[in-house]
């Protein structure tokens, strides 16, 4: 009997543990007009998450992300772009200036989140999922630049993270997006 006990004591234990590691579905973050945006709201879909910046020589990927959100978006993909101030100041802006240079230079139309950190002391909670394979259980990376892509398939798991150089319309993120890989 006390074997018994001790044994639903551990499980118990391991169960509470594991349920207890957040999952790229249970975070909730800002979008760029302050609201909630719960990331649950994405099951079921493939999800490219980006970091951008306004100012950088990468910053025509937005043209790129939004012809692959016009091509692919909707019930299936979604991209979400978290503008981040990290590498040289190249994201100076608020929020409200960031939303207008995307829609007025770029006609962005897919989700951009409030300005976060993506690397250092101060990042955020789902960089912290996205870079550390403790959290994520695939891999480790850290984000180099601005335009850096994870790939996020329909159950909320890593899949590939990707260079900030690599094109949006790169043959290895269409063959994803049409189950060719």
């Amino acid at each position: 009997m006390k074997k018994l006990i001790s044994t639903l004591f551990v499980f118990t234990l391991f169960a509470s543990v594991t349920t207890a590691q957040q999952g790229f579905y249970d975070f909730t973050v800002k979008d760029i007009d302050g609201k909630d945006f719960s990331l649950s709201s994405l099951k079921g879909k493939k999800v490219m998450v980006v970091n951008t910046a306004s100012k950088c020589g990468l910053t025509p990927q937005y043209e790129k992300l939004e012809e692959l959100y016009q091509q692919y978006g909707g019930e299936n993909f979604v991209i979400i772009a978290f503008p981040a101030n990290n590498f040289l100041s190249q994201e100076p802006g608020t929020n409200a200036e960031i939303k207008s240079f995307c829609t007025s230079n770029y006609n962005v139309s897919f989700p951009i989140m409030s300005k976060i950190s993506v690397k250092g002391d101060d990042i955020h909670p789902v960089y912290q999922w996205l870079t550390s394979k403790e959290k994520n259980g695939v891999e480790d990376s850290s984000v180099s630049w601005n335009f850096q892509k994870y790939l996020i398939n329909e159950q909320g798991q890593l899949v590939k993270v990707l260079g900030p150089r690599t094109s949006p319309l790169d043959d290895d993120i269409i063959a994803w997006l049409n189950n060719k890989q």
